[in-house]
């Protein structure tokens, strides 16, 4: 049951601008609001642009994101004002995000089976410098991984947070969390550690529909 006045927050989902997902701005919108989600956070891989698609059509529920590769393993940014460019290490990504002020997040930390997957070591250098974890991601695909992330956020003191990491419109939701309400990244960083993870995990072949995203625009089709 939510509380009065809570917000039900996605952190990770994408658009038509990832490379592997089909879902319009317009589309992500309207199917945010059918599901009652409060602020959703548009995180594209290495891009803003459908994040700020999405945040002029209802720039109140949209929150401007991005899922940033670095040398190490990807980051999830919330609140940016400028994009931040993949390829660098985590400290240059995490020091121009942390001049923007944005809300600094670690993505699906142990799903090995990800080209975006964190090495311990790598992971224990940014600890000191980040805002939470993503103790659940609903597509994560490694048995574990997510309770291994939850765990790991609780042995170094940090927060968590979650989201469906949608590439199909229908994922959208799947995974949010349920916090006071809030508005920009100081007031985020203020209330996350009150935030309670509500998910479940997406079917495995979700993955092959981000495989036909990508072949359709190799393709052209």
């Amino acid at each position: 049951m939510v509380v009065m006045g809570s917000f039900r927050v996605e952190f990770h989902c994408h658009t038509i601008y990832s490379t592997d997902s089909l879902v319009t701005p317009k589309r992500l919108v309207s199917t945010c609001r059918r599901k009652g989600l409060d602020r959703v956070v548009v995180t594209d891989h290495n891009t803003i642009a459908g994040a700020l698609t999405a945040h002029a059509l209802d720039p109140e529920r949209i929150i401007i994101g991005e899922e940033i590769m670095t040398m190490r393993g990807e980051i999830l940014a919330v609140y940016l004002a400028e994009e931040v460019p993949p390829g660098l290490s985590p400290q240059k990504t995490i020091h121009r995000l942390r001049d923007q002020g944005a809300f600094i997040g670690v993505a699906h930390p142990f799903d090995a089976w990800r080209s975006g997957h964190w090495e311990l070591e790598d992971l224990l250098e940014v600890v000191p410098l980040v805002d939470a974890i993503e103790v659940f991601n609903a597509r994560c695909m490694r048995p574990g991984a997510n309770r291994r992330a939850m765990v790991f956020a609780r042995e170094h003191n940090l927060p968590g947070m979650a989201g469906s990491d949608a590439h199909a419109a229908f994922e959208v939701g799947r995974a949010i969390m349920v916090l006071p309400p809030f508005e920009g990244p100081d007031a985020l960083r203020a209330v996350i550690r009150q935030g309670r993870v509500k998910g479940r995990m997406s079917p495995f072949w979700v993955h092959f529909a981000s495989r036909y995203a990508r072949l359709r625009k190799k393709v052209g089709v």
